[in-house]
């Protein structure tokens, strides 16, 4: 995909979506760090089917502590991988109370210090708390950037270095949410919706005209 493809790609999603936000359901940072921390490897919906029960209990990183591990659980046990999450969350909380006041921090290292905090999940939150340009590269922003020819790269980390070269800065802020839509409601894995797709006339993809 060429620059002038890449901004007019970018310029159809705006124009479709002005000011997308994340599926996730947060109602202050700790909220989203904490969300995001629960989302790996499950779905946004199934996550927040567990926060809207969570939350109004237990939404600062005290009151988490104050659950204790077996409370922790029955919270957020129908969440996949939910036993290590538990006590990442737990850990993650601990060190937000003794180290930071209880504020969630606004940069990288201290929010990847953090237990179940990666890469993804602080870029996640550097960019939906705190409007950074960062982005948080997922399966589908890896399979969207790969098949459109927007950013390929082989692992997520290269796909995230193209991605920060390649989009605009006019659209830096936004564009994780764009891809992550298109990709979960569009550019599916299995088959692509490419007749529905609103920037396929900007997509390498050399089989959408069969999709």
């Amino acid at each position: 995909m060429k620059s002038a493809q890449i901004e007019a790609f970018f310029a159809t999603l705006q124009t479709a979506n002005p000011h997308p936000q994340t599926e996730l359901e947060y109602t202050s940072v700790f909220e989203l760090l904490a969300a995001v921390l629960l989302s790996a490897q499950a779905t946004d919906v199934g996550v927040n089917k567990a926060t809207r029960k969570l939350f109004p209990v237990a939404n600062t990183p005290q009151k988490i502590l104050d659950l204790g591990l077996d409370g922790l659980e029955g919270y957020i046990k129908t969440i996949g991988l939910y036993r290590s999450k538990a006590r990442h969350l737990l850990e993650a909380c601990r060190m937000l109370v003794e180290l930071h006041g209880g504020e969630v921090p606004r940069n990288r290292e201290a929010l990847e210090a953090l237990p179940g905090v990666g890469r993804k999940t602080a870029n996640v939150v550097l960019n939906v708390a705190f409007g950074q340009p960062t982005m948080a590269v997922d399966t589908h922003i890896f399979r969207v950037s790969n098949r459109t020819g927007l950013a390929p790269g082989k692992n997520p980390l290269q796909v995230e270095t193209q991605l920060m070269k390649r989009v605009p800065a006019a659209y830096a802020v936004d564009s994780h949410h764009w891809l992550i839509l298109l990709g979960r409601y569009v550019c599916q894995a299995r088959k692509p919706l490419c007749p529905t797709c609103a920037v396929i006339a900007y997509c390498d993809f050399k089989d959408k005209t069969q999709a």
